[in-house]
């Protein structure tokens, strides 16, 4: 894998794993910056649920164009330097969004959206993955192009059995949700749940916080369909449970 491809997949890793990103949207030309929800679709665009009656959703209904702030947050402890962190300036354009399984991936992740998602004034939009300007540490600074940050694969008979996935994993195996996040993530707390399944890892969420652990750090490659995010699954477990044996 060359270097382009590797940033874009970090880059990809770093979108994932936040739930909130600076967004920033167009005021009558002058720059006005918010912070919002974020989930990513199966491909890494991002997914916004906006009100109409924000700021930040009147500014996109006159100017699409808009930049998304993703800070890396890797710190392990304090004391840190945030600005020492990797970070994402992500540009694209917003659209209107009215897929079932997208809207249902980002309530998933963000679950008190479940409240108000259904109001006339809400609204899902995705999006679409333009250039992204990467500081992934002093003097590591470059510009992505679009090709390589998006996702090059069709993610699709994932997305259909998502939902199906991560009920199956909650409602049966739990014990192995809460084996991903101990011992694979080094995760505290109880109560973890998987919110969701894409081609590059899963998501996990407990009460006051969420969690990525991502396909590649085991060295599993793209999950695409059911029977490949079942092998992944297990051999995940089995990788939790000789992590828990040493």
């Amino acid at each position: 894998m060359n270097e382009t491809i590797d940033r874009g997949a970090f880059c990809r890793r770093l979108m994932r794993r936040q739930a909130h990103a600076a967004l920033a949207t167009s005021l009558d030309g002058q720059p006005y910056a918010s912070l919002v929800a974020v989930a990513c679709g199966h491909d890494a665009s991002p997914l916004l649920l906006l009100s109409d009656l924000a700021q930040h959703s009147r500014n996109i209904a006159a100017e699409r164009r808009v930049s998304l702030l993703f800070d890396g947050d890797l710190r392990k402890q304090p004391p840190n330097d945030p600005l020492a962190e990797p970070r994402l300036s992500l540009l694209g354009e917003t659209e209107r969004c009215d897929d079932p399984l997208l809207l249902a991936r980002f309530i998933a992740r963000h679950s008190s959206a479940a409240a108000y998602a259904g109001f006339g004034d809400f609204h899902l939009y995705r999006v679409t993955i333009g250039r992204g300007h990467l500081v992934a540490g002093f003097g590591r600074i470059s510009w992505i192009e679009p090709a390589d940050l998006r996702l090059p694969t069709d993610a699709r008979a994932l997305a259909s059995a998502e939902a199906e996935i991560v009920a199956h994993m909650n409602n049966d195996h739990a014990d192995a949700v809460a084996l991903y996040a101990a011992r694979l993530l080094h995760r505290d707390g109880a109560g973890w749940r998987m919110t969701g399944i894409d081609p590059e890892g899963i998501d996990l969420r407990n009460e006051t916080a969420v969690a990525r652990l991502d396909f590649s750090a085991w060295s599993l490659g793209s999950v695409l369909d059911p029977t490949a995010a079942r092998q992944a699954l297990v051999a995940l477990v089995d990788e939790a449970r000789a992590t828990a044996a040493t």
